[in-house]
């Protein structure tokens, strides 16, 4: 199967950790997965602070590695939400609860470009000990790393 997966990735945490491994999970060894890592242009839409596309980039490649996945895989850069995926002949995209909207609205796109459309499996957010998701946002903030543990702060 050929896969497709998205995000910033920033900070890494163990939901992206999680998605990414569902993607090479489906992918099996026969298959591709092709992981899209939005540009620095796109990303700076988000509230909080951006590592550059390099240092992402690297960090991304270093998880993949660490995982030594069966399938091939590359990383293209997305310059908006759909990237390739409005085009490219692929069976699946594997999203989080939080970016469902985003695959439902792929699939849409497709439909009315008269392309077929793909299968989304959607993972549920990983949480942190306090029982709510993981997010960039929350690291960003200081509230946990990015295994979802709390940072206490001295008072």
């Amino acid at each position: 199967m050929k896969i497709m997966v998205g995000g910033t990735f920033d900070p890494l945490h163990d939901g992206h950790r999680l998605l990414i491994r569902r993607a090479f999970d489906l992918a099996t060894r026969e298959g591709t997965v092709i992981i899209g890592l939005t540009s620095d242009s796109f990303a700076n839409r988000k509230t909080h602070p951006i590592h550059s596309y390099d240092v992402r980039f690297r960090e991304l490649i270093s998880f993949i590695s660490s995982i030594q996945p069966k399938a091939d895989w590359k990383i293209e850069k997305l310059h908006d939400q759909y990237g390739s995926t409005l085009e490219a002949d692929f069976d699946a995209l594997v999203v989080s609860e939080e970016t469902f909207p985003v695959g439902q609205s792929i699939n849409q796109k497709r439909r009315e470009l008269g392309k077929p459309c793909v299968e989304i499996h959607m993972i549920r957010c990983v949480l942190a000990e306090d029982g709510r998701w993981i997010s960039s946002t929350r690291i960003w903030r200081g509230e946990i790393d990015t295994h979802g543990r709390l940072i206490h702060k001295d008072s």
